[in-house]
Order: structure tokens, then sequence, then C-alpha cells
């Protein structure tokens, strides 16, 4: 009896995962820097290019994890909202990967200046500081599993 009940719960609760709808989130940010964007995010941080033209850059993450864009101001194409680029202040991203350590040598191997040196939290993540040609903010960190 225990296992039937299990899998009826077990069956129920995949069921309500799979009614909710799948969202993806992905990040854009509106510079007239696509060139030196596209060279730091492939070149520094290693992902790869989606899809490209001459007013849109959409990159992913090495793994094909996470993607996000790039965009001209000002570009006919868009709607109003779209149109602003960013001014350089108040954003910020957070890289999860496997190995700071390692990370962060090979980022200081490439010449990128450490915008906060490499360190311990005190909640256990260990993490540094860049920052992309847009002024966003890049915190590379490898999270420390809360027990």
């Amino acid at each position: 009896m225990a296992s039937c009940l299990t899998t009826v719960v077990y069956a129920q609760a995949n069921s309500l995962q799979k009614n909710k709808p799948k969202m993806k989130l992905n990040a854009g940010i509106v510079t007239s820097k696509l060139a030196v964007t596209k060279t730091f995010y492939t070149s520094i941080l290693g992902f790869g290019v989606s899809f490209e033209n001459e007013f849109y850059l959409l990159m992913h993450t090495p793994g094909k994890e996470a993607e996000i864009s790039f965009l001209l101001p000002d570009h006919p194409s868009q709607q109003p909202l779209f149109l602003r680029a960013y001014t350089g202040h108040g954003m910020y991203l957070t890289i999860e990967v496997g190995d700071v350590d390692k990370v962060y040598a090979e980022v200081k191997k490439k010449g990128v200046e450490i915008k906060i040196d490499i360190r311990n939290e005190p909640w256990g993540d260990r993490h540094f500081a860049i920052e992309d040609p847009n002024g966003i903010g890049i915190d590379i960190v490898t999270y420390t599993p809360q027990g």
C-alpha cells in the first residue's frame, strides 16, 4: 500500500511540474559596443555565439546553459522601450563555475583587471569580480552547499 501511495504522490507532483509554463531568462543589454563585447565574452569567458546580425548579438555560456543578448541602441527595428543604451550603472551578472580558483587564474593570465579580488564569504561562497566593456560587473562564484 505504501509503495502504491508513493507512486500516486510522485505521479501527481510530476503532473503538476508538467503543467507549469516553461520559463527561461535571457538578460539583454542595449549597447553600442557589440564588437568589443563579443570579443570580451568569447575570449575571456569562453562564451559562444548563438545568433548574430548587424544590430543584435545572442551569446551562450560554454555549456549552453544560459544566454545573454546585446542590442544596438536606437535601431529602427526596435520599439521605444528597447532604444536607449545601458548607462553603465546598477547591473551585475553572476556566473557560477565549478572551480572559481581555476577561472580566476585563467582570467588573470589573460590580463583582465580584477575588480574584486578572490575571496571567501562568511556564508561559504568563494568568488571574484570583473567588469565587461559595458560597465557590467561580473561576479564569478563557486557556491558552497549549505548543510
